[in-house]
This record gives structure tokens, sequence and C-alpha cells, in this order.
């Protein structure tokens, strides 16, 4: 565990000029290292660990910084993203206070990150008492120490173990099953579900009115949403339209925002998805649901507001014709599309968003203008899940149909070797990366990055899940070992809802409501 002491005894202005030339003196230092440290700790094999005795000081004129980490480091550990650092606690600054900060309670002690964590703790608890310049100045050279940061991966635990059956912190719950009958007139297709979910559904739907009057007055915000918006739109295809027409005569919320909510999810889906294919080549598939970015933050609780409200709405849905089922999904009360499903017996299919400047807000706009050839995603994958008969069938499909908003399809089939990742742009298929057990490929994993490109490194969430899997092999892959994968930090994070997994030969689908206690990654 590092620390670092910081004590300050002269003015404002000159102790401010000498800490940032103390922080950038000090990023040089590290950055002489950095060769030396990736080597040591970028091992991409094996679970070797070394002993890192450090003791660094650097005096300034006013300032004496002091780091000191000793203790056995893994290849795996994950240090924390450097704004996001929760200090046992800090007091604010008299004029010659001293600050003694031990980092986290967790287990990373790389330098460059952990040093940068601790001098933000430094800049929150001074930032009140100077100006907008002089703060400005002191997170540029925090910046500075974040870059030299990147030379390390980011994470943040070592692999989980033995978190299956779900129970514990991180585990929230179960989640219920409803039936959705298909011989049903589309109106009525939701009115069991709904009337046990509309309280749920009304305190979300205003938690987003009052997001948006914040940017928006509220006389104009309901004319466009409850006026306006259906038209705008015009008809949405298939049953879709009649079935949000149907919830929002149940529950009591207009048309408008029912439409609203159901778009919503074009958007705002950050998610972790992975097939896997054991040795005997049966096939397994898990996704993390992460939802809610930037919608709102709970400061008493460290959550997101969006992300809690949606677990009381997450349900699994049995879509049945003639009393047998035809589809099976992991869904929120309201929407109806369909992000998380299967068909038994012959294939799995997962989205997550992609981010592109050409993006949803585009095919939005096009769609009210009247160019209306291209799908809604979460409705094109429930047509898919409803019609299609094979894994061939649905890949054929979700490769060439042109989309709204760009999108990673994560489909699996059940036999070895069916299992892709589709990279969509809103007109054509990027890429499509597939299982190859004979080629030692036996997983793939999606987030919300092209594979070709890295992450951003504050969201780094493959690279610990694909050393999770690696560390798990190919023979000991299974429903406990993916559940493991999907419980580690920070593939597991403050935005996930559920996870489910997903055995198409099996039949099994399972949905479990999920916690990330503190300390832990906002995304």
């Amino acid at each position: 565990m590092g620390k670092i002491s910081i004590s300050r005894t002269q003015g404002k202005k000159e102790i401010y000029d000498d800490f940032n030339d103390s922080i950038l003196s000090f990023t040089e230092a590290l950055k002489k290292n950095s060769n030396w440290m990736s080597k040591r700790f970028n091992q991409k094999s094996g679970t070797q660990r070394v002993n890192f005795p450090v003791g660094l000081l650097r005096k300034s004129k006013h300032f004496v910084f002091q780091v000191q980490a000793q203790g056995t480091l893994n290849t795996t550990l994950l240090p924390r993203s450097p704004w996001l650092c929760q200090p046992k606690a800090f007091h604010e600054l008299g004029e010659n206070a001293e600050l003694l900060n031990t980092c986290s309670e967790g287990r990373f002690a790389l330098l460059p990150e952990h040093f940068t964590c601790c001098i933000q703790a430094a800049v929150l608890a001074t930032g009140t008492m100077q100006g907008r310049s002089r703060l400005t100045l002191v997170l540029l050279s925090v910046a500075i120490a974040c870059a030299v940061a990147q030379y390390v991966p980011p994470w943040t635990e070592d692999c989980r173990k033995s978190t299956y059956p779900p129970s514990g912190p991180t585990y929230r719950g179960p989640v219920p099953w409803y039936t959705i009958n298909l011989d049903l007139p589309p109106y009525k297709r939701w009115h069991e579900l709904m009337v046990d979910k509309a309280p749920a559904l009304f305190a979300l739907v205003n938690s987003l009115y009052l997001m948006l009057v914040a940017f928006i007055p509220a006389a104009p915000r309901w004319e466009l949403l409850d006026v306006k918006l259906p038209g705008l739109l015009g008809n949405f295809p298939g049953p879709f339209e009649e079935e949000m027409k149907g919830i929002a005569a149940v529950t009591g919320i207009p048309l408008g925002e029912i439409i609203s909510y159901n778009i919503f999810y074009e958007f705002f889906t950050i998610c972790t998805s992975i097939i896997t294919e054991d040795k005997g080549g049966h096939l397994l598939h898990g996704r993390n649901m992460d939802f809610g970015l930037l919608l709102g933050w709970n400061i008493n609780n460290n959550t997101w507001v969006v992300t809690e409200q949606l677990k009381p709405l997450t349900v699994n849905l049995n879509f049945q014709r003639n009393n047998k089922t035809v589809f099976k999904a992991a869904s929120f009360a309201g929407y109806v599309g369909v992000m998380t499903g299967f068909k038994p017996g012959l294939f799995s299919l997962t989205l997550n968003e992609r981010f592109s400047s050409n993006g949803g807000y585009i095919g939005i706009l096009e769609w009210v203008l009247g160019k209306k050839d291209a799908k809604w995603i979460g409705f094109i994958l429930r047509s898919v899940l409803e019609n299609s008969t094979s894994y061939e069938e649905a890949k054929n499909i979700l490769t060439k149909t042109k989309l709204l908003a760009p999108a990673y399809f994560i489909l699996g089939g059940n036999v070895s070797g069916e299992g892709c990742v589709i990279t969509r742009d809103r007109k054509e298929s990027l890429d499509v990366y597939e299982l190859d057990p004979k080629q030692g490929r036996w997983y793939v994993v999606q987030t919300n990055y092209d594979r070709w490109k890295n992450t951003f490194f504050l969201d780094d969430r493959r690279t610990p899940a694909k050393i999770c899997l690696n560390q798990t092999t190919q023979e000991n892959i299974s429903f406990a070992t993916l559940y493991d994968v999907l419980s580690t930090k920070p593939v597991l994070n403050k935005l996930t809802v559920f996870t489910t997994l997903i055995d198409v030969i099996k039949g099994q689908f399972e949905t479990y409501l999920r916690d990330c206690p503190d300390p832990c990654i906002g995304w």
C-alpha cells in the first residue's frame, strides 16, 4: 500500500506553482521507468508474482512527495482510475495543515496511477480555496500523470473465484419470469407484466423527465414527447406500435414517453458479452448488461440513479405461441425490443452498443424525415429470435440488414465453431469475428470497442475478461467459471444491472441482479 504525505507551509500562489513543477518532475521520473514496469507487469502468460519494494522521494520548495509501496504484486491486479480514488479520509486543509492519505483499501500499487490517485485527492481537498485558472493548471498536471498511467493495463482485482451459485455482496437477487403470449392481440400482450411493474416504470420515466427538464423547459418538453413524438416517428414496424400503445394504456404513462423509453435503449447499452466453447465443443454465452452511464449519480450511496431504477424493472420473458416457447429474453418491463435472448436448441443473441460518429441520432433523424428503410436494433433482434430457424439464417440477417444505429451483435449457435461478433455500421457489416477452436480461439469477448482498436484506457473491460478466461482455461469453462469472469471488476462495475448465462443446447437461461460494492469503478 502506498501513501503520500503533502505538507504546505507557504502562500497559496507560490505553493501551487511549485506543486505543478513537482508533479511534472515526478512524472518525468516515472516515464523513465515505464518500459521496465511494462515488462514486469504486462505479462501475458501465467500468474508470475514479483516482489516490488519501492521507495521514492521527491522534494520541492514547499512539498515533500513520498511514495512507498512494498508487497507482492500479481499480473492480474488492476490499478484504479485516478479520479475514482476513494481515500479512507481527508479533511479540508488549513493554512498549515498536513494531508496524509492512504489511497485505497484495494491492492493496487503500480506507481503512476497510485501517485495520480493521491494527487487527485489533494487537488479535490484544496480546489475550493483556489481560483479556476490555478486549479486548471493543477488538473493539467494530473492529466499528464494519467498519461503515464496508460503504460499499465487498468485492471482492478484478481479474477474472482467461487462466486456461483450467486451469493454475497455482488448478488442483488433473482429475476422474475413472465410469459408474453404472442397469440394475443399486440395491444394486450404486456398487460399482466405492466400491471405489476407500472409503479417502477413510472419512477424511472419520472427520473428521465427530471433530467430532461434540466435542459428543456417543462412546457415544450411535454408537447414534444407526449404530442409530437408519436407523429414525428410515424408507424413502427410489425406489432411494436400497438404493443407500446397497450403499455401506455395499462400504466397511464403517455404514449410519447413510452416511445421515448423504448428509443432510449438504442443509445445507452454499455455491456460485456462473451461466447465460449469447451473442449467438447459445447457453447456457452454470457453477458453483463451495463446501463445508465451519465444518467444521474447518487452521491449518498455511490450509484447511478437509472441503473438502480432499472433493477426492479428487470424481467425474464418467455415468448410463447400455441403454449410453446418461441424464444426467451432478459429485458426491462416496458421495452418491447430485445437485447438479450435465445432460441432454445438453436442460437443465442446479445446486443452491445457501438460508438460511432455516424450513430443512431442520424438514423433517427432520417426516420423522422421519412427515410424508413433501416431497422430499429432492438426490434430486429426480437424479429430474428422470433422468426429465424438457424444460426446461419440469424447471422445472415444481422450482417446485411440496414440499421438505425451501429451495433455489435454477439451470436452463438449449437455446434462447434458457431459463435461470432458482428461489428455493424448503420449500412453494412465491418467485420465478422468467429470462434475457431482449431486455431486456439475458444472464446470471443466484446465490450464497446472495435476489436482491432485499443479500448479507452479508463474503460478497459476487454483485457480483464480475456485474462480471466485464459486463467480459467478451456478445460474448466462452465456456467460457474463464466459467472466468475463476469463478476470480476471492472467487468462488473457500477453500471451493471444484471448478468445472464445461456446454454443453448441444454435450454438453460439464468439472469441475476448485480451490485458492485465499493471500491468499484463507475463504468
